[in-house]
C-alpha cells in the first residue's frame, strides 16, 4: 500500500526547469469562479470540458481503472472530469464529493500541524527526536526538521517484507504507531542522519507521536481542530484506529495482488498482467482495509473538493503566520544534490518548477485501492487533484493517478512537451 508515495513531476522529463521561486498568488479564489471565463495567464490554455472528459475516459480505460476524478480550478473556472464507477459491478459514478483514502497526501497535514506547533512555541525544528519518542535509533541526532524533510536515515517500515505479509494476512488489523515503528527499528538505519533524502513513512509515524506529545492531544483531534475545522474541510477526517469505514458517499478501492506491489513497487509478473487485461483476473477490493498502519503518514479520508481547497490554502498562506509561511515555502531542498533544479522536498511538500511561467507545490498518495495527486501552482492560481480507485495499472505497472499527471498538465498549460504516460519515480 503506498501510503507514502509522493507523486513525481520528474516523470515529465521534457519539462523546462528554472531556478526562480514562486510567489503565492492573490488572484480570485477559484472556489467562487464559474466555467467559461477567458484564460487569465498566457501560461494557461483555455480548458475544453468535453475534451478533458474524453482524454480522462481514454486514459483510464487503457489503464483498466474502474473510476477516477480529475478536478481543476483555474482563474478561468472550475472543471471536473469524473469517469467510471465507484464500485465494480455497479454504475455509481464518482464526483468531487466522493470520499476516498488520500494516503500520503496526509503527510502535508501532519507536517502542517507540526509547523503550527513550532509556531506556537511547543516544539522546535531543531529538537532531537529523543526529546519526544524514546528508543529511536540515532534519535538524539535526528531532528524534527530532518523527519519533515525525509532525511532521518531510518529504515522505512513499509519496505519490510514482514509488514506486507502481516497486512495481507489480516486486512482488518488495527495498528498502533508503536507497532509499525517496532518493525522499522528492528532493521538497521539506511544512512546516518541528514546525509541523504529518502522518502520514508517511518519519519511521519514519528511526527504523529511528536505532535501528540507536543500538542497534548490525539493527532486526529488536533488535525480536526487546527486544520479541518478552520478551513471548512468538512468531508476530511483521520479515522480512529479501530475504524475501517469510509463516510458515504465513497469509492471502493481496488488493486491486483498483495500489498507489496504497492509498498515497494514490485512490477506485476506476466501472468497477472495477462489475466487482468483478458478480464479473467479481478482486482482485490481493499476498501475496508484498516488503514491505521498509515495514520500520520497516510490515514486521512477526504474528497477531491476538500483537498483542492486544502492544497491551495496551504500554499497560498491561510495556515501559518507570515514568518512560518516563509519558512514552510523555503523548506524545500533538492532531493538529488546533483540536480538542484529538479524535484524538491520540504516540510511535507514537494516542489518543482516545470516551465519558466509555472510551478507546483504538490504531493501524492498511494495505498492498496487508491492513488492520488494534489498540487497548487501559485504563479497561475491553478489547483489540480487527480484520484483513481485502482492503485497500479496491470497494463504498464504505472501508478494510475500519477500516470495521468503529464496528460492533465498538458491540458492546462501552454508550451509543455510531455510524454503521455511516463513511469513515476518511486518515492514511497
Amino acid at each position: 500500500m503506498i501510503i507514502a508515495k509522493a507523486a513525481v513531476m520528474t516523470t515529465c522529463a521534457a519539462m523546462m526547469l528554472a531556478a526562480c521561486s514562486p510567489t503565492p498568488s492573490t488572484t480570485t479564489d477559484p472556489r467562487t469562479t464559474t466555467t467559461g471565463a477567458p484564460s487569465a495567464s498566457p501560461a494557461l490554455k483555455p480548458i475544453d470540458q468535453a475534451a478533458l472528459q474524453a482524454v480522462v475516459e481514454k486514459a483510464t480505460k487503457e489503464m483498466l481503472v474502474p473510476g477516477a476524478v480529475v478536478a481543476i480550478r483555474t482563474p478561468q473556472g472550475s472543471y471536473t472530469a469524473a469517469v467510471g464507477t465507484t464500485e465494480l459491478g455497479k454504475q455509481t459514478p464518482p464526483d468531487v464529493n466522493t470520499h476516498f483514502r488520500i494516503a500520503s497526501n496526509s503527510k502535508t497535514m501532519t507536517a502542517a500541524l507540526v509547523v503550527l506547533l513550532v509556531q506556537d512555541g511547543k516544539l522546535k525544528f531543531t529538537d532531537p527526536v529523543s526529546n519526544y519518542v524514546p528508543d529511536v535509533p540515532n534519535g538524539a541526532n535526528i531532528t524534527v526538521a530532518e523527519l519533515l524533510t525525509m532525511r532521518s536515515g531510518l529504515y522505512n517500515y513499509t519496505n519490510a517484507p514482514e509488514f506486507s505479509a502481516e497486512l495481507d494476512a489480516n486486512l482488518a488489523k488495527a495498528w498502533t504507531p508503536q507497532e509499525v515503528l517496532a518493525i522499522a527499528f528492528a532493521h538497521p538505519p539506511n544512512a546516518p542522519p541528514n546525509t541523504a533524502y529518502e522518502y520514508n513513512n517511518t519519519n511521519y509515524a514519528l511526527l504523529g507521536l511528536i505532535a501528540e506529545k507536543a500538542g497534548g492531544r490525539p493527532l486526529r483531534d488536533q488535525l480536526r481542530d487546527r486544520l479541518f475545522g478552520p478551513l471548512s474541510l468538512q468531508q476530511t477526517s483521520l479515522p480512529a484506529v479501530d475504524d475501517a469505514s469510509i463516510p458515504a458517499p465513497y469509492s471502493h478501492g481496488y488493486m491486483y495482488g498483495g500489498s507489496a506491489y504497492a509498498m515497494v513497487d514490485h512490477p506485476y509478473p506476466a501472468d497477472i498482467k495477462t489475466a487482468a487485461k483478458a478480464g479473467t483476473l479481478k482486482p482485490i477490493d481493499y476498501t475496508n482495509e484498516n488503514a491505521s498502519y498509515a495514520h500520520a503518514a497516510g490515514g486521512v479520508i477526504s474528497t477531491a473538493d476538500n483537498i483542492a481547497t486544502w492544497i491551495r490554502d496551504l500554499v497560498s498562506g491561510r495556515v501559518f503566520n507570515a514568518d512560518y509561511q516563509k519558512q514552510w515555502l523555503d523548506s524545500v531542498q533538492a532531493e538529488d544534490p546533483g540536480n538542484p533544479e529538479g524535484q524538491k522536498y520540504g516540510y511535507g511538500i514537494s516542489y518543482q518548477r516545470f516551465s519558466p511561467t509555472a510551478s507546483m507545490y504538490y504531493h501524492g498518495g498511494e495505498m492498496p485501492g487508491f492513488n492520488s495527486f494534489m498540487g497548487y501552482d501559485p504563479d497561475n492560481d491553478v489547483s489540480l487533484v487527480i484520484w483513481t480507485n485502482l492503485t497500479i495499472s496491470p497494463a504498464d505497472d504505472n501508478t494510475t493517478a500519477q500516470a495521468l499527471l503529464p496528460t492533465m498538465l498538458d491540458e492546462i498549460y501552454t508550451g509543455l512537451s510531455l510524454a503521455p504516460t511516463p513511469t513515476p519515480t518511486t518515492t514511497r
